[in-house]
């Protein structure tokens, strides 16, 4: 038989699809996975069932529907100062993923090279290298994850197409500094590339930090590509929306890929979304606001376990190193340790590095605090429990 596409056929099961089937399993509390376990807003959902009743329910405009376009150029404005032509760039997709698949796949061909910024969320290498292109890959390095600027310079090469910049950052939390996007926009203009900008936890920023869009920077207003996501902002994962913000003449091939991935985006759904980002100010302030707090339980429920628990300045994650409790396996190890006798689950942080990459941690561990406060107290009670009990 001959052999399907390499790139998806060495691949394995994701450590999320992993750790929370051994969660189930074991009747853990799933701190490994980042979805938050409410509903979402009541009136975005009110809004998407009227807009289902009422219809139309037949394929929508392939960008995407009008409304929800504008309200995205309308955000772009409004938070960050861009304008935008909502009806030449931007472009609604079915989830942010889905939006990284496009713009990458539209971007790259064989022989391109691209760079990631290690730890990240593991659709990105597949897609690249499904493309042609070769990844080069730049290690952050725990516990203050700042950009190696020398080493990110190093990685740069007149072969280079795009860098994929995830800010904040995922699964460390982390929000780059205007400092360190101004380095990365300077290597964009010297070597001519593009940046591939993942932006979905734009609104998930803690006290003392800013989301700064690459596209807000000089110069980079027609070499950035801004994926947004209604999952994250409106705690609505299961509805996978995403949006797309780019210079018209990327967009236009951006949009020829995606007319033969899904086409289009349940037409319900996104005149929800698009009432959702008219939503005043206090509700982007209260999400980030009630966020930052659950990270705080959570983070003092860890540090009272026994971790050492590492700054987290957005996102739904807080990572914790583990070896002030003494356990000295691996990070996969651990993360299956506390799954299976403390019943919680977490993420391994060396899932988010290369395979092959010397740089990736194992002492560290992702927890997802994107939920309810009591579920939260609790797992970090049991991770205590179990913690004394293995130092008895």
């Amino acid at each position: 038989m001959k052999p399907a596409n390499p790139v998806f056929a060495s691949l394995g099961t994701t450590i999320f699809t992993v750790m929370s089937a051994l969660a189930n399993e074991h009747g853990a509390i799933n701190l490994g996975q980042g979805f938050p376990d409410d509903e979402g807003p009541a009136d975005i959902r009110e809004a998407a069932a009227k807009a289902i009743l009422d219809g139309p329910n037949q394929y929508p405009p392939m960008m995407g529907l009008p409304a929800l376009r504008e309200a995205v150029g309308e955000a772009n404005r409004r938070f960050y100062g861009l304008d935008v032509d909502w009806q030449k760039e931007v472009m609604v997709t079915s989830g942010a993923t889905e939006a990284l698949h496009d713009s990458i796949t539209a971007l790259l061909q064989p022989g391109d090279e691209a760079i990631l910024i290690e730890p990240c969320y593991d659709s990105y290498r597949p897609v690249i290298e499904a493309a042609g292109a070769t990844v080069k890959a730049v290690s952050l390095q725990p516990p203050h994850w700042s950009l190696p600027v020398e080493a990110l310079e190093a990685a740069f090469s007149d072969r280079t197409k795009l860098i994929v910049l995830n800010t904040p950052m995922n699964p460390i939390g982390k929000v780059f500094t205007r400092e360190e996007l101004t380095a990365i926009a300077g290597l964009l203009e010297k070597y001519d590339a593009y940046a591939v900008c993942d932006e979905v936890y734009e609104h998930l920023v803690f006290s003392g930090h800013e989301h700064i869009p690459l596209m807000t920077l000089p110069g980079m207003r027609e070499r950035c590509v801004r994926i947004g996501s209604a999952g994250k902002t409106f705690s609505l994962t299961g509805w996978k929306i995403g949006y797309v913000t780019a210079p018209a003449a990327l967009m236009e091939v951006i949009a020829k890929t995606h007319q033969f991935v899904t086409f289009t985006t349940a037409p319900g759904l996104q005149s929800a979304i698009a009432y959702g980002l008219g939503k005043d100010d206090d509700y982007f302030a209260g999400l980030a606001g009630a966020l930052e707090a659950k990270r705080d339980i959570l983070s003092k429920g860890l540090a009272e376990a026994g971790f050492e628990v590492l700054p987290a300045d957005g996102t739904y994650f807080v990572t914790a190193d583990f070896r002030p409790l003494g356990f000295n396996g691996t990070d996969e190890e651990f993360c299956r340790a506390i799954t299976e006798q403390a019943k919680v689950a977490a993420v391994p942080m060396s899932a988010f590095y290369s395979n092959d990459s010397g740089d990736a941690p194992t002492h560290l561990a992702r927890f997802c605090f994107c939920k309810q406060d009591g579920i939260l107290t609790e797992a970090s009670k049991r991770l205590a429990d179990w913690a004394k009990a293995r130092a008895a």
